[in-house]
């Protein structure tokens, strides 16, 4: 083929297409134009003779986060989705919702509230976050497992508590997050909280 033809280029275009078949817990996949990640896959094989073999997975909509499970043939197939992630500073919030300052542009990135989600109970003003992009788009945040918070409030410990945690009191971190503390935790003390239990875990 000479170099310059139409067709020169061509294979470098085709995109990476995945089996339904291939698709794992964690695999990425792009459905009707919407990016999806897969959190458990289920391979049904036929008994009767000339059945297909079925794929059930359990997806969540990377843009609203929504969950559901479907059921694919096992030859279907996916394209993998334009997917960046960049870092970001968390700026502030307002009724608009909040803002983000991209790291590699400098741009400022507006999210509603609807893709913030509860990210915001996690991050205070100048916190480093993963800004996730579909097709050059912000779609959402990629919170760490666990975040270090300081307790804005919570009541005195008991005297004699001081190892104990099995008893626990309630404490208002700086983001205005409400979690069960030990009795030990103290006002200006930092937390470790996980960002998918939102429980503590552990002195920071």
């Amino acid at each position: 083929m000479l170099p310059g033809s139409a067709d020169s280029n061509y294979t470098g275009l085709v995109a990476a297409l995945i089996e339904a078949l291939d698709i794992k817990r964690r695999t990425l996949f792009e459905l009707d134009n919407v990016p999806y990640s897969c959190l458990e896959a289920e391979v049904s094989t036929p008994t009767a003779r000339g059945g297909q073999t079925l794929v059930r997975l359990k997806m969540r909509n990377l843009i609203t986060n929504g969950v559901f499970d479907k059921t694919f043939k096992a030859g279907e197939k996916f394209k993998e989705p334009d997917l960046q992630t960049v870092q970001a500073s968390y700026l502030y919030r307002d009724n608009e919702g909040a803002y983000f300052l991209d790291q590699e542009s400098f741009e400022t990135i507006n999210l509603p509230d609807a893709i913030l989600g509860n990210a915001l109970d996690f991050l205070i003003e100048g916190a480093m976050i993963d800004l996730l992009k579909f097709n050059g788009n912000p779609i959402g945040l990629e919170l760490p497992p666990s975040v270090e918070l300081a307790v804005a409030y919570t009541e005195p410990g008991v005297r004699g508590d001081t190892s104990s945690g099995s008893v626990t009191k309630l404490a208002r971190l700086e983001t205005g997050l409400e979690i069960k503390v030990p009795l030990f935790i103290k006002e200006g003390e930092k937390v470790k909280v996980s960002t998918e239990t939102r429980e503590f875990g552990g002195r920071a």
